[in-house]
């Protein structure tokens, strides 16, 4: 069913059931209702219209979480870096991976014809092994970058698959960053690599580690906020 909230219009299921009261559900399918029975639509949308600012508030939320979400097919697209990438044939016959093109895009259908017959299983490995690398070069690049500007020694890193953090720094020096990041857009990359080599000096989230932070990354209370929005 549609409704439209604060000027944008939206889709959302709507769920009879014996139930007394109206729950709202906004989770990685989009909006849920569930109502009693006998619940009039005019009612479904004056509870829609009340929830309004909260309703694409989260919605906001998760269609951000949801550009993170890997389907494992050959005509999907693979952010790095905050640009689309496609699984690709070379003249050899052999796959890799390519940035995906205005026209590409345009064409998913016939690219998946040319593509040899993968499973699920065996795209996830290429393209989580692509991540991987990806990820080992980029990151240390920004790590050397960064720890000079700190005026630290770079510090080994590892890769993490976290689900609650992008970053940590522990007291041994060793950094982890989420293997995720590599899926998005530089400066974000570069606010996480600084938030944690700044941690080999203040080992808290005092002011003068925030002051720390802002010497070589000035923007970095908008990219905590982006971040926050991805989940």
């Amino acid at each position: 069913m549609q409704t439209t909230l604060n000027g944008r219009e939206f889709s959302y299921t709507l769920k009879r059931c014996k139930r007394k009261s109206i729950g709202l559900k906004i989770d990685s399918d989009g909006l849920s209702i569930s109502v009693p029975l006998q619940t009039s639509i005019p009612n479904v949308e004056n509870i829609l219209q009340e929830k309004a600012d909260w309703i694409t508030k989260k919605l906001k939320h998760w269609r951000s979480k949801k550009n993170l979400v890997l389907t494992w097919a050959a005509d999907a697209t693979y952010p790095l870096l905050g640009e689309p990438w496609q699984i690709a044939m070379k003249p050899s016959g052999e796959i890799q991976m390519a940035r995906q093109s205005v026209q590409a895009a345009e064409n998913t259908s016939d690219l998946k014809q040319l593509i040899p017959a993968l499973t699920p299983q065996q795209i996830e490995k290429f393209v989580m092994a692509w991540y991987h690398q990806q990820a080992i070069t980029y990151f240390k690049q920004r790590i050397t970058a960064y720890a000079q500007k700190l005026n630290v020694c770079a510090p080994s890193f590892r890769l993490s698959r976290a689900k609650t953090s992008w970053g940590s720094c522990n007291t041994r020096g060793e950094i982890h960053l989420n293997w995720r990041l590599i899926q998005m857009p530089v400066h974000l990359v570069d606010y996480v690599v600084v938030h944690e080599l700044s941690h080999l000096i203040e080992m808290n989230h005092s002011t003068a580690f925030w002051e720390l932070v802002e010497s070589v990354y000035p923007n970095y209370q908008i990219a905590r906020k982006t971040l926050r929005e991805y989940g």
